[in-house]
């Protein structure tokens, strides 16, 4: 299989000078390739000057996440492409697992490796953790992260197993798997579009697995704090546009009424916890879902799974129940 490693680039020169290096070391069978999202800082100068061996694919704007990757894609040839966000240390041996999964299993379209903290490495990081899950009311989840509470690394997902979705932060998925579904919904502009794209996989019947042999560390809020009310807005939006677009029909209706309705509790508990720009954030995340809404009913397929994996109401179990993983 050839591999290509595909890092999308928006004024990162720093984590590109950091996290770099790491990446030439560990990755020698795969080609390289920084996607450059129209950056304004030097980070075109750098590589040119610094990694001349990494080929560089320029788009005319910062088109965000997943149109970013759905442009400069189309530029790069291999069978395996590897999402790798630039906020990323490698580790050695870390694509071999990986291949080897995919080689043992046609049915597997997209892998995602262990993702752990940079900063405390060890400790399960954010976005991705031990593998992407998600409740019946469509929260997004990981083994080893609920919500706030991440859990140490002392070994309990080094396994590999089937998931819900695989982490955009380092998300090695087969080409043909990726233009088949037409790539990210560029819609999303940023975050759980990966979700999303591993719903659609799976709504036709392909598998998304973890793989924890594999193992990364991210930094994470490179581009977007955790805080920002930004990424509270594009967070609440593309949630629900993923529901209708996803979900059984016997169960978007009843799905979606309930969640419009919690987010009216999340928005005033945001606005307490955090100031009143998160309750206009998840309001306006409403008026984009109503926007999109034409688009999302029109992009359903006729095939649509029952996804829920182990937990169902998880934002009551957790927050009244204290569950924490």
């Amino acid at each position: 299989m050839t591999i290509a490693i595909a890092i999308l680039n928006w004024n990162g020169k720093n984590w590109l000078e950091k996290f770099l290096p790491s990446v030439l070391r560990n990755c020698s069978d795969a080609q390289i390739c920084v996607i450059d999202n129209a950056s304004t800082d030097d980070s075109l100068a750098l590589l040119q000057n610094n990694f001349p061996q990494i080929t560089i694919v320029q788009n005319e704007s910062n088109c965000g996440f997943a149109a970013g990757y759905n442009l400069g894609l189309k530029a790069i040839s291999a069978d395996i492409y590897c999402l790798l966000n630039s906020d990323v240390e490698v580790t050695e041996n870390w694509i071999s697992p990986v291949i080897r999964l995919f080689s043992n299993d046609p049915n597997i379209a997209a892998i995602q490796p262990k993702i752990l903290d940079y900063n405390q490495k060890n400790k399960f990081e954010f976005a991705g953790a031990g593998g992407g899950m998600i409740d019946n009311l469509g929260y997004p989840y990981c083994r080893g992260r609920v919500f706030e509470n991440i859990e140490l690394d002392n070994g309990q997902y080094d396994d590999e197993t089937e998931i819900f979705w695989a982490s955009g932060c380092s998300l090695f998925i087969r080409s043909e798997d990726f233009w088949k579904m037409n790539g990210f919904d560029e819609r999303f502009f940023a975050h759980q579009e990966e979700i999303d794209l591993c719903w659609r996989l799976k709504n036709e019947g392909r598998k998304i697995y973890y793989c924890g042999k594999s193992a990364v560390y991210h930094v994470g809020g490179g581009t977007l704090k955790k805080e920002n009310p930004e990424k509270t807005y594009l967070n609440f939006r593309n949630n629900l546009s993923m529901m209708l677009k996803n979900l059984p029909p016997s169960k978007v209706f009843f799905i979606l009424f309930f969640r419009l309705h919690l987010d009216g509790y999340a928005a005033f508990y945001l606005a307490y916890k955090n100031g009143w720009k998160y309750l206009w954030a998840v309001l306006r995340a409403h008026v984009g879902f109503y926007w999109q809404l034409p688009k999302s009913v029109q992009l359903r397929k006729k095939h649509q799974i029952d996804p829920y994996y182990q937990t169902k109401w998880l934002m009551f179990k957790h927050f009244f129940g204290r569950k924490t993983n």
